[in-house]
């Protein structure tokens, strides 16, 4: 009895050394994640200041004006077409490459997913650049090939350059489904259009919905596409108003494309209820008999026209040269030193802020740190256009001596990609065997020494991952760069963008050859991360 008694006394005090540490860790990280929330929030609530300066006639002047109508109607039909376009491609492909017995599945299916390396806007530089009476391909194929712009154009490449992400997330409920239930109807003598719409679909419903989801937001964030093509939706017209020091309509507009986003958000939360995952019987696959090859030719062509189009146009003008026409547009090597530096900062910056959110989403349990973690997710919703004009709002109004200076660029890349950050951070930190850092301060080791050397190490990989996705997504991030850019810092984005502006396009072509291979890399991450499991 007496050496139980022993015992118990010498348990007790780690135990309460072990609570204590843990309650001091999580209100560290309730405070820090408070903080950083509320950062991330506020270009927000600068816009909606801004947008409340307006004086109330003028203000329903502009919202109720025609070409307010004009570029929100325009702006939803985007979104509709896109998003119906996308799924019409990405589910029957993904069909085709789960279900079917196709040749060489595994390539065709990177082939199909390849899109995803080339930002949507490089993608229709090359389409208007390519088409048309005086395009590449019109000169290289003899004959007058039609002109790809307007707003059936920005329609076809975003829905090109974004269709994947139906596809991923409708493959991958595919390969989860249990095949036996379609196998099943089909024994009842269900014909196979009747066993997808009664039996399959209803399984993958909520990852078509999720990948449209993707679509959606990024149809209606989307700045470049549809400034290439001209088309005038929320995006282009925000940046027009702003260019044109209309701030108090451009703040209006962006306050309507932040409730469109908030209306698609809700559809979706409606529409992708989840099901359970099952057991994985992939079933016998559907032969495709003579319709393999031109199966095969499709994907190929899609290939060719996404990927192989935009590279080789690029290709063919940097060989070409541009004969010096305009030297303030050469690409310099410095125009790469500062995409890296701004992008390299924000990883770092984001990683850390990633760090006390990811926590709290990981190991707490209450509304409260449910909140903050979600309110760090507005990045995801909110376009790139908005938060740049919130922060110039800001900078030029409240914090003079920050604007157009690198620790405002870099903020507002945190707030528009620190949802990736987290979200890897977050997969590590619930993977982490917590038993380790509860036995390493059984051992008197403190809060933050065992952070440092027990869970930091443990959870490295996760936010090696997110930083490297940051600093990948912020080197093609175009809207934010144009408007906060620190003046004189030319960056790889800002060139190519004035190449458009100025109709020297050649000039374009070697910050986009780069931008392709940042989006590869991008996409290499998005892919070691699933292997993984973050």
């Amino acid at each position: 009895m007496g050496a139980l008694t022993d015992r118990v006394t010498e348990i007790g005090p780690a135990v309460g050394r072990l609570l204590r540490t843990r309650s001091t860790v999580h209100l560290a990280a309730l405070l820090m994640g408070s903080v950083i929330a509320l950062l991330v929030v506020s270009p927000l609530l600068w816009l909606f200041l801004r947008a409340g300066a307006v004086d109330l006639t003028r203000a329903a002047e502009l919202v109720f004006a025609p070409r307010t109508f004009e570029i929100g109607g325009r702006s939803i039909a985007l979104v509709v077409a896109t998003t119906l376009a996308s799924v019409a491609m990405g589910v029957p492909l993904a069909v085709l490459t789960a279900r079917t017995d196709l040749p060489a599945k595994r390539f065709f299916t990177v082939v199909i997913a390849l899109p995803l390396v080339v930002p949507s806007y490089i993608g229709a530089f090359a389409f208007v650049s390519a088409f048309g009476r005086h395009g590449e391909l019109t000169s290289v194929v003899g004959l007058e090939l039609p002109r790809i712009d307007g707003f059936l154009g920005a329609v076809l490449v975003i829905t090109l350059y974004t269709y994947p992400y139906v596809f991923l997330t409708t493959r991958a409920a595919l390969r989860s489904m249990d095949a036996s239930l379609v196998e099943a109807a089909r024994s009842l003598d269900a014909s196979p259009v009747d066993a997808f719409r009664r039996v399959t679909f209803p399984q993958i419903r909520p990852a078509i919905s999720a990948g449209a989801l993707l679509v959606a937001l990024y149809a209606l964030s989307d700045f470049g596409t549809p400034a290439f093509m001209g088309v005038s939706v929320f995006t282009s017209a925000i940046y027009t108003e702003y260019e044109a020091f209309n701030v108090g309509y451009a703040a209006l507009l962006s306050i309507q494309l932040l409730t469109l986003a908030g209306v698609i958000l809700y559809i979706e939360s409606k529409t992708g209820q989840a099901h359970g995952e099952t057991e994985r019987h992939h079933g016998t696959p559907i032969p495709l008999g003579r319709w393999r090859y031109p199966a095969m030719a499709v994907v190929g062509l899609l290939g060719a026209v996404t990927v192989l189009l935009p590279v080789g146009l690029f290709t063919l003008w940097v060989l070409r040269g541009t004969g010096g026409a305009v030297p303030s547009l050469a690409f310099q090597p410095q125009h790469a030193v500062n995409s890296v530096t701004f992008a390299l900062l924000a990883a770092l910056t984001a990683s850390a802020m990633a760090l006390p959110v990811a926590y709290l989403g990981a190991r707490g349990t209450s509304r409260i740190a449910r909140v903050l973690e979600r309110g760090t997710y507005v990045g995801f919703a909110v376009p790139g256009i908005v938060i740049g004009l919130a922060l110039v709002f800001l900078g030029s109004t409240t914090v003079p001596w920050l604007y157009r200076t690198v620790p405002l660029l870099v903020f507002a890349y945190v707030v528009r990609f620190l949802p990736q950050a987290v979200g890897t951070t977050r997969s590590a930190i619930v993977q982490f065997d917590n038993q380790v850092a509860e036995a390493a301060r059984t051992l008197n080791a403190g809060p933050w020494r065992t952070f440092r050397q027990v869970i930091l190490p443990g959870i490295a990989p996760g936010v090696v991952a997110g930083g490297t996705l940051v600093f990948l997504t912020t080197m093609k991030e175009l809207p934010a760069t144009l408007m906060l850019q620190p003046i004189g810092r030319d960056t790889l984005v800002t060139i190519v963008w004035a190449a458009h502006e100025s109709l020297y396009y050649e000039y374009a072509a070697l910050p986009a050859l780069i931008l392709i291979v940042v989006s590869g890399l991008s996409m290499a991450v998005l892919l070691s991360q699933e292997e993984n499991g973050f």
